[in-house]
């Protein structure tokens, strides 16, 4: 996720934001979705316990006595909430009518956001997080695994951003860290990411109600004097035109709270996270024809996307070294796009080489090494993160840094500057939420387990509707390194391992130098 500010454009229902008691008005009741563990012995197995939870963000919250609003508008009630402390005692989380009011439908192992849903009132966007019983948060430790996933983004035009990533969140949500969090993860509390997001109305069991200030491009959301702030690896921030994943590192483990300064109010590099992360973004990174509709991979339909995490070991005790990317669709696995920038090698993951020439090809800030990298992106991996999914719009740069040019007074003719097709006048929340108002976005068939369990697909080729191979050039060298990818149907790399190391078949569609 780029500008920092994004996430309040995460809209709320006018009467709707989280708190740390529990309310009684409306019962909350999880929708459920499957999802599967696979190994490359046993094959997937189906965890028929998964389901889903709103988070806290977009809660009614009311007093615990009755039905008073703690927050309306863009306001908090300055009588129930003098300061964060007595706001937590005093205001309580209620649960939530997840299809009538957010657009929020599962099925089966499909999971189906609608962008904006109007009932009583108005809502726009939502988040929600993947439950391993009705009180956790169902942990991924992502060191050697695979995650994979199928999306229909295809109802996602120029301005909006279905996100699927991992953010270090606590499992319980902070309910046992937190004594005042009496909510926890069952009302979907918690929430951090490398943002140091200031939108956040309760963090670490209280109310962010401390200076406050309502947004002025926002009649729902607003800023206070505290940020979330945590590791976060964007597995994928997409709509029909553009697509990315990003892994954003931190200084710290787990949620950082922080204040002034510390969270970016002067340079968003002021904070202990990465805010702009080493993205992959294959039209930025110089394949125009490789990801939309009717390209090699046709976002007019459905698709999988397949997101493997190496280590320098292969295995769970490495350091993380590789995240690499592959499609599969009608049948076909198609291997990620290779970069084509002047300065440039032919990379098609993310790796540390990878993401030091793109910071000096595109002139960017390093913020992505100077807060440890792949490294420390490495230390969450192995604790544990937890699955968000979402749909969104952007107050803040209308999701140009996603699908369009951005910044918008740029050379646009400057390598990275181009992220998509998309107008620099697209994407002005107020033009989208109307002209756009029945986007949806579809996530279902989540797979995590041994590298190259999750899928099948019969060869390399384009996705459906005339698509075709991309035709970028060839890995960068002849001579692969160990724990690089040295064969498998449709690679065109090197398939020669450095002196030490041989090349070791893992699936049909994947070899390494071990």
């Amino acid at each position: 996720m780029f500008p920092k500010s994004a996430l309040i454009s995460l809209t709320f229902l006018a009467a709707v934001v989280c708190g740390q008691q529990v309310g009684t008005n409306t019962a909350e009741t999880h929708p459920k979705m499957s999802w599967q563990k696979c190994t490359k012995s046993g094959g997937c197995t189906t965890q028929s316990a998964g389901a889903v939870v709103l988070d806290a963000n977009w809660r009614w919250v009311h007093t615990t006595t009755g039905y008073t609003n703690c927050y309306t508008g863009n306001t908090w009630d300055a009588t129930l909430c003098p300061d964060g402390a007595t706001c937590a005692k005093n205001c309580a989380l209620d649960g939530a009518d997840y299809s009538g009011t957010y657009g929020i439908t599962t099925s089966g192992n499909a999971l189906t956001l609608k962008f904006v849903t109007t009932s009583a009132n108005k809502n726009i966007g939502s988040r929600v997080y993947l439950m391993a019983s009705d009180t956790q948060y169902q942990m991924f430790k992502l060191l050697n695994q695979e995650f994979t996933f199928d999306v229909d983004v295809s109802n996602l035009p120029c301005g909006l951003n279905g996100a699927l990533y991992f953010s270090e969140m606590d499992a319980d949500g902070g309910l046992s860290k937190y004594t005042t969090n009496k909510a926890g993860a069952k009302y979907g509390t918690g929430y951090c990411d490398s943002q140091c997001p200031r939108d956040i109305k309760f963090i670490a069991g209280e109310a962010n109600s401390a200076g406050w200030t309502p947004a002025s491009n926002d009649a729902n959301a607003g800023t206070g004097n505290y940020g979330a702030c945590c590791n976060e690896m964007d597995v994928w921030e997409a709509n029909s035109v553009a697509a990315a994943y990003t892994p954003h590192p931190c200084t710290v483990s787990g949620l950082s709270r922080c204040s002034g300064t510390a969270c970016g109010t002067n340079s968003r590099y002021d904070t202990v996270c990465d805010p702009d992360g080493c993205d992959f973004n294959s039209y930025r990174m110089g394949d125009t024809s490789f990801y939309g509709k009717g390209l090699t991979v046709d976002t007019s339909q459905k698709f999988t996307v397949v997101t493997q995490f190496l280590t320098n070991n292969n295995s769970s005790s490495g350091t993380l070294s590789e995240i690499r990317r592959l499609y599969v669709q009608n049948g076909k696995v198609i291997q990620n796009s290779k970069v084509n920038i002047p300065g440039m090698s032919a990379y098609d993951s993310i790796t540390t080489d990878f993401c030091s020439a793109q910071k000096t090809a595109f002139g960017d800030t390093d913020s992505f090494g100077n807060k440890g990298g792949l490294a420390n992106m490495s230390k969450a991996a192995a604790n544990g993160m937890v699955l968000v999914m979402s749909v969104w719009d952007d107050h803040a740069v209308n999701m140009l840094w996603l699908d369009s040019s951005y910044p918008t007074d740029a050379d646009a003719s400057k390598p990275g500057i181009k992220r998509g097709t998309c107008a620099t006048t697209s994407g002005a929340p107020a033009d989208v939420e109307s002209a756009s108002a029945n986007a949806s976005v579809t996530y279902s068939n989540i797979r995590f387990g041994d590298i190259g369990s999750t899928y099948t697909g019969s060869s390399t080729g384009g996705g459906g509707g005339g698509g075709t191979t991309t035709t970028t050039s060839s890995a960068p060298s002849a001579t692969q390194v160990k724990y690089g990818q040295c064969g498998g149907q449709g690679w065109t790399g090197p398939t020669v391992c450095a002196s030490g190391s041989r090349c070791v078949v893992l699936n049909p569609y994947y070899s390494q130098c071990q």
